[in-house]
């Protein structure tokens, strides 16, 4: 599916890519679009540490010592990647497992066919914890409106204020939006945002909790499990999310749950770090990248 661009849109889409977040942006008042996939970025020794730098401005990572420290004061000691079995990179995750997977930009599913490449599904809760929130309670306060107006539908979502989510999504469906009536039939039975809850079939809390996710028409995404899949053997994925919304998602910073080999066609997530990293380690000549094509398979 491909809509044209119009140019009201594309005038929009210029000036958003030459606003930078400020490093006060952990609170709404302080908020710009940034534009993840235009970013200026210098070549880096570190692709993990600069990723998060940037993504979440105020968190400092430093590798020597093996410590992440998050703009309120508080320190984690972290692990690197590990030479361990999918599962349980997937169940026991380290903040560098998470960069196992080099997301990838392109819009293709081609690479999501290998066996657990799931760029994303991978997270180490207490990061997201410390990052973001530890009970319900402080993520509910932190929550704002986000609303989907299309020409003949609408759709609410909830997101957090924290590190402005709140005001990259609104910036991600206003663009949606402005490609006309097609868009409107992938926010027809929304399958919604914030819900602090676990994820399906485990105890690790999925990132609805912290107010960053959002899935879409929940019959036109699909879902793996859904649709028969086990872990470790999914069938094939049709995918009906446009490559038009993808792009949107991704220019603000949020992944695609459809790149994943455990698919979830429906749903994005604000992962910032994971578009900076793959962009970084394109720039470090250590794999190929393409933004704007289209679907592959």
């Amino acid at each position: 599916m491909s809509i044209k661009l119009p140019s009201s849109l594309k005038s929009l889409l210029s000036i958003t890519a030459l606003l930078i977040c400020s490093p006060l942006s952990v609170v709404a008042e302080n908020c710009v679009v940034r534009d993840f996939l235009e970013l200026p970025l210098t070549q880096s020794i570190d692709p993990m540490q600069t990723a998060l730098e940037i993504a979440y401005p105020g968190l400092n990572l430093d590798p020597t010592r093996s410590l992440v420290e998050f703009p309120d004061g508080t320190r984690l000691n972290f692990r690197g990647a590990r030479r361990v079995t999918a599962d349980k990179r997937l169940e026991h995750s380290t903040l560098g497992d998470q960069f196992h997977y080099t997301y990838p930009l392109g819009f293709t599913l081609t690479e999501r066919k290998q066996l657990y490449f799931d760029p994303g599904r991978i997270r180490w809760e207490q990061f997201f914890r410390s990052l973001y929130f530890e009970t319900r309670n402080e993520a509910r306060r932190s929550l704002s409106r986000v609303t989907y107006t299309g020409t003949s539908s609408q759709a609410v979502f909830n997101a957090t204020k924290k590190y402005c989510v709140h005001v990259q999504l609104r910036s991600v469906l206003e663009e949606i939006a402005a490609y006309g009536p097609a868009m409107d039939v992938y926010f027809e039975k929304s399958g919604g945002s914030f819900n602090w809850r676990v994820i399906a079939g485990t105890n690790r809390l999925s990132t609805h909790s912290f107010g960053i996710a959002v899935d879409l028409n929940t019959q036109l995404g699909k879902y793996w499990r859904w649709d028969g899949g086990k872990p470790g053997s999914v069938g094939p994925f049709a995918n009906e999310i446009p490559f038009e919304i993808v792009s949107a998602f991704e220019r603000r910073g949020f992944i695609w749950g459809g790149k994943w080999y455990h698919y979830d066609g429906m749903h994005f997530e604000y992962r910032p770090e994971l578009i900076l990293y793959s962009r970084l380690m394109a720039q470090n000549d250590r794999r190929p990248i393409v933004h704007a094509i289209r679907m592959t398979d």
